[in-house]
């Protein structure tokens, strides 16, 4: 296994033992697949978790990757966890996803006015 390959599993472990700890005790990782692939982690419905540990950030780039994915598993929301350099406290990695998502979420958890302005 590569050492990118072994950063990234590794990176997805920790969210999931997160995760799992945090209130998803369902949360688990995700084989990959190919064109249909739908995210890093599996465990809460409605939502596609692809998780990042690169040296360099690319949020479009991941952010694109995230929505094919959200788009391939019929999810609500597609969400890229980014490991934060210098800690391996996943609560304090970044989570990115699309404005849009983000108030249709705030939305739903009942923050909000519906979508009326």
């Amino acid at each position: 296994m590569s050492a990118s390959k072994r950063k990234g599993t590794a990176a997805e472990t920790a969210v999931v033992n997160w995760l799992r700890e945090h209130g998803w005790p369902s949360a688990e990782r995700r084989a990959l697949a190919g064109n249909a692939d739908r995210g890093d982690i599996a465990g809460i419905v409605g939502v596609v978790l692809e998780v990042k540990a690169k040296k360099e950030m690319d949020l479009s780039g991941w952010v694109k990757e995230a929505e094919t994915e959200r788009r391939n598993d019929d999810a609500d929301f597609g969400i890229v966890i980014a490991k934060k350099r210098g800690t391996t406290d996943v609560g304090e990695w970044y989570a990115v996803m699309p404005v849009e998502q983000l108030a249709a979420l705030l939305d739903a958890a009942g923050y909000g006015n519906g979508g009326v302005a």
